[in-house]
């Protein structure tokens, strides 16, 4: 069986009056026609007619895409990128298991000082955010990222018209993929709905993981939050006094002045941290790390929202640029991604009350 490619109109007029008529045309024309417009479907296997210069066609049946100039990439880097990403998890885990017992160190003695109940609150307060914080990583990492689903095709048969519908052929998975559906070269396999590839949790944000990876910066930033805050605490009770040198210069602007009093606070600021004891050194330490990581977590979980409530991904946005398509914004978007697909009357029972008392009078009437 042939058809025709949503390529090809014009080849498929060439072909006919070649078959209709084929001694009113040269056989060499006939032959030429006949072999470089022929090609088959990897999605159905039918044949299809198109111009010979056509790289990318449409099947007009089951609506694969299939690349004629699509191969192989060179994955001779594939162990090195691969061990990029193991270390850079076995950091993470180093970094935060150093942050989380340096903050105990520092800050709960402190704590326990000035009541025994605040210390207690404080340390049920610290193990909760510890271990959602380790517990989102290691599901963002280490959970499976997102596996297309099995889908049948190469047979017209088994192909329904429609049913691989912009689908494109995956040559280093030799299988189809989705349009939303991406290899990753790290990875080495096909992720649904790839949004990117994180080296620092070692894995694929898709389909699978992604609600995880959202919990986790979620995790972060409240952790690096409250860090933060008690950090400025506790350096307070500790921080050596701060000696200023006496202005005896009162002459010139206020903005003078200003800028003096302020150099003045700076020098007696860092001439007082020389007298810290290593407790206050980590607490300088935890803030500075807590404050740059909580900022640029906050960002990129912004990105991450604004996507998902656009219905996009990161990979969708990149190729979308320059086009004029706005997905649907919704904050339906939102609910169905963290795997809400009713709404919240589902959820609360005194909402629901209307809806299961009418139900189940009728069933009382119906008996």
């Amino acid at each position: 069986m042939t058809i025709i490619s949503q390529a090809a109109p014009e080849a498929y007029q060439l072909w006919r009056i070649a078959k209709n008529k084929p001694n009113g045309l040269n056989g060499a024309f006939y032959n030429t026609v006949k072999e470089e417009y022929d090609f088959q479907c990897w999605g159905c296997g039918l044949h299809l007619l198109l111009p010979s210069n056509a790289p990318i066609f449409k099947c007009g049946w089951c609506g694969a895409l299939t690349n004629q100039n699509a191969g192989k990439r060179d994955s001779k880097h594939f162990w090195l990128r691969r061990l990029r990403d193991r270390i850079f998890v076995f950091i993470l885990l180093i970094f935060m298991l150093f942050v989380i017992c340096g903050g105990v160190w520092a800050f709960h003695p402190v704590l326990f000082s000035t009541s025994y109940f605040t210390g207690i609150f404080h340390s049920i307060l610290t193990f909760i955010l510890s271990v959602a914080t380790v517990y989102t990583f290691c599901s963002a990492a280490f959970k499976c990222a997102g596996t297309p689903p099995c889908i049948v095709w190469g047979s017209y048969p088994a192909v329904g018209k429609g049913g691989l519908d912009n689908y494109t052929f995956c040559h280093l998975c030799s299988k189809p993929k989705s349009p939303r559906t991406h290899h990753c070269r790290t990875c080495g396999k096909c992720i649904l709905d790839m949004d990117h590839h994180c080296p620092f949790i070692g894995n694929c944000v898709g389909a699978d993981n992604h609600p995880h990876f959202i919990a986790l910066l979620i995790s972060v930033i409240i952790s690096t939050t409250y860090v933060t805050i008690m950090a400025v605490y506790v350096g307070i009770q500790i921080w050596p006094s701060v000696t200023f040198e006496p202005i005896s210069y009162l002459n010139g602007n206020s903005s003078e002045l200003a800028i003096r009093y302020v150099r003045e606070l700076i020098i007696g600021f860092l001439r007082s941290a020389t007298f810290l004891d290593p407790r206050g050194l980590v607490l300088v330490y935890l803030f500075i790390s807590s404050v740059s990581l909580g900022i640029g977590l906050f960002i990129l979980l912004w990105q991450q929202l604004c996507f998902i409530y656009e219905g996009k991904t990161y990979l969708s946005d990149l190729s979308s640029l320059g086009n004029d398509e706005v997905g649907e914004k919704d904050c339906q978007n939102i609910l169905r991604f963290f795997g809400w697909p009713y709404s919240f009357s589902r959820y609360i029972p005194l909402w629901s009350v209307s809806r299961v008392l009418p139900s189940f009078q009728k069933k009382r009437h119906a008996k």
